[in-house]
């Protein structure tokens, strides 16, 4: 599992604390929607799935028959691959999210999806749902995710943080 990083991007001088962002090489986003937004020592990871750059979907893939073959493993790698991608973009990593909320199309993946999961995350991990859901907005995909870090940002070359006094 990662560590905690301790380096934090500075804001710009002048440069407010909340921003938005669709980050470049990633799957654009399928309504009026970023892939983060920020706001002050929050990072709030808009739903993310395995969908790639180029609109194919990870661990998705058609049998000679036609039929779809669907990974649920391949699936949760890839989605969090890509909020790791989303995170780094904000300045932030896995090792600052605090809180998930995990959508699955089939509660029968549950134990597959948390077998992948605990390869990024233990149980010292963020707090976690995990619900089933009637459809995702692809029939292809099979889990769904959201997530919310804590990265405290500098200001004035000072670090906001835990234990910190001031206001």
């Amino acid at each position: 599992m990662a560590e905690r990083t301790q380096a934090r991007h500075a804001i710009p001088a002048g440069a407010s604390p909340a921003q938005s962002a669709v980050v470049p090489g990633k799957a654009a986003p399928r309504g009026a929607y970023p892939h983060f937004r920020r706001a002050g020592d929050f990072i709030f990871v808009s739903g993310t799935s395995s969908r790639r750059a180029d609109d194919s979907i990870a661990g998705a893939a058609l049998e000679p028959s036609g039929r779809p073959r669907l990974d649920i493993r391949v699936q949760t790698r890839a989605v969090l691959e890509n909020i790791r991608d989303i995170l780094a973009h904000a300045g932030a990593s896995l090792a600052d999210v605090v809180e998930l909320s995990v959508y699955l199309v089939n509660m029968a993946d549950f134990g597959a999806y948390n077998a992948v999961y605990s390869e990024f995350f233990g149980a010292d991990g963020p707090a976690r749902t995990t619900v089933a859901v009637a459809a995702l907005p692809h029939p292809q995909l099979l889990i769904e995710i959201k997530a919310v870090a804590w990265c405290p940002v500098e200001s004035a070359g000072s670090p906001r943080g835990l234990g910190e006094a001031g206001p």
